[in-house]
């Protein structure tokens, strides 16, 4: 208890800081990496008492499943066809850009820092874990760099998380203002910014409700409930794992090792649309309210978050601070490209609002890119949001945490970069081919 009552604290003081420091605010971090980032310093600084931090290192790896589990948990799953058709475009360029980092940082490490500084293969994986996948994603791959006999690619990992975050916000709202000098936007106006914006607090009057109580009290507590079917979610990830596992006795030695590597949180993904289409065909009572699970998702994330980024050993990144540096960079110049070249021939409508939205997402989290998407279109007046958030139905289970996400870097692993640089090129070619099709067919999704 003394080691959870110390990180709620870390996450308190995490939030008083951005309240106090006006940098901070205009940076937009969250609360939760400000709170990481000042445990990290005070853990290198003096001499904190072991049981401070007792368990902190396990819980990115258990925190990961509860979020992937409730992506889809509390809202009905709309038909692939209707998402299709509203956030094709934008589900193409989305891959184009997630696949794109894999690309560049197979050629950079095959190329040039691999033989530069003597580095395994599989660290080519780290910044398109730490940029698509963010924070949770790069701790939830403990056990798997872990299990591959890396394990310092987690502190990697979470470095590289930690300078996609505050790149997305920094060069996102530099070429914001870019944009708008170069009448780039839809709707010409000065980048504006709510209180609520800046200090995060919301004004009394127009504080939104946290979800809504679906059973009564007297029975079950309707938040005890919504618990149940994460549960019940993570246990069937947890059965398609031992599935996994099981099929894994029956393979060749490196098909084994790639099953054995593959981690949990993504089985639990599917396991939350499983649980979530039951509930559409058979709960006709509607137990399941979106907004308390979101509530249940983001409190996961943020204490994750916060026992991630506070716990990273600083010894180990500087071992190869230089490599990680050009890697992130080589990620924040290839979305930039993305935004600046490839949105405006991707998209017929808003392609800077669009590009924009992408761009944050995949460099740091699905709020960032909305909260860029705000500075440019702050009362949503384009369809970029609508086209991002429908997008994020079919991008998320296979990128940034996805399917994917867990494959690619047992894949690294035992198969070595260049078969992932080929399949990352390849899958590019095939979503151009796709934008290049629509574009001839003059449609606007």
């Amino acid at each position: 208890m003394l080691s959870f009552s110390c990180l709620c604290v870390l996450l308190g003081l995490g939030y008083w800081i951005r309240r106090k420091v006006v940098l901070l605010q205009k940076l937009y971090l969250p609360a939760s990496v400000i709170a990481g980032l000042f445990g990290l310093l005070v853990f290198q600084t003096f001499p904190v008492p072991a049981e401070v931090s007792a368990g902190w290192n396990k819980l990115p790896g258990q925190l990961i499943n509860i979020v992937f589990a409730c992506l889809f948990l509390g809202t009905a799953l709309p038909k692939i066809s209707k998402v299709w058709k509203s956030a094709s475009r934008q589900l193409a360029y989305g891959q184009i850009v997630a696949w794109g980092q894999y690309a560049v940082g197979c050629i950079f490490v095959l190329l040039l820092l691999g033989p530069l500084f003597n580095l395994p293969d599989i660290f080519a994986g780290i910044m398109p874990v730490g940029f698509e996948g963010g924070h949770g994603t790069a701790g939830g791959m403990t056990d798997t760099f872990d299990r591959l006999g890396f394990p310092e690619m987690k502190d990697y990992a979470l470095a590289s998380a930690t300078g996609g975050i505050m790149g997305a916000i920094i060069v996102g709202m530099g070429l914001v203002n870019w944009a708008i000098r170069k009448g780039y936007v839809e709707k010409k106006a000065a980048p504006r910014f709510d209180a609520e914006d800046l200090t995060g607090i919301i004004p009394d009057s127009q504080r939104p409700i946290a979800g809504k109580l679906t059973v009564s009290s007297d029975v079950i507590e309707s938040l005890s409930l919504h618990l149940v079917f994460v549960g019940a979610a993570i246990l069937l990830g947890w059965l398609m794992k031992q599935g996994l596992l099981l099929l894994a006795t029956r393979l060749p030695e490196t098909g084994a090792d790639i099953m054995k590597s593959f981690p949990l949180f993504p089985l639990c993904m599917l396991g939350g649309v499983i649980v979530q289409w039951l509930a559409d065909r058979f709960d006709k009572h509607e137990h399941m309210d979106h907004g308390l699970m979101l509530r249940i998702q983001n409190c996961a994330l943020d204490f994750l978050v916060v026992a991630a980024i506070a716990t990273i050993r600083i010894d180990v990144v500087a071992k190869q601070w230089i490599p990680l540096v050009v890697l992130i960079t080589a990620g924040i110049l290839w979305n930039v490209f993305c935004l600046t070249v490839l949105a405006r021939r991707a998209f017929k409508d808003a392609w800077f609002e669009r590009g924009i939205a992408e761009m944050g997402q995949s460099m740091g989290v699905t709020a960032t890119g909305l909260l860029l998407l705000r500075v440019v279109d702050p009362d949503y007046e384009t369809e970029a949001a609508e086209a991002f958030a429908a997008k994020q139905l079919l991008h998320e289970p296979f990128m940034g945490g996805g399917l994917w996400t867990g494959a690619a870097i047992p894949l690294l692993a035992l198969w070595g970069g260049w078969p992932i640089l080929g399949i990352a090129l390849a899958v590019m070619a095939i979503w151009s081919i796709v934008l290049f099709i629509m574009n001839r067919k003059s449609s606007t999704y």
